[in-house]
């Protein structure tokens, strides 16, 4: 599905989402929380909401710098 149709769609249910009262909003909130599946892409997306500001750096850096601790 084109990124256009999928933003528009996204839009679509979270224009519901928010016209919903308060209630049913944390009742389907707590739907998606039961779920492992869902409750995992959740936590997923806040983590990268929190961190998309913070510096990348390579994989391999990483593990030589992880496993340069782990020995010393």
């Amino acid at each position: 599905m084109p990124a256009s149709i999928r933003e528009a769609t996204a839009e679509v249910y979270w224009t519901a989402f928010r016209a919903l009262p308060k209630k049913d909003r944390q009742a389907v909130l707590a739907r998606f929380v039961r779920e492992r599946e869902f409750r995992e892409d959740i936590v997923d997306l806040v983590l990268l909401e929190e961190r998309k500001g913070e510096p990348v750096r390579a994989l391999a850096s990483y593990l030589a710098r992880r496993d340069k601790a782990r020995n010393a």
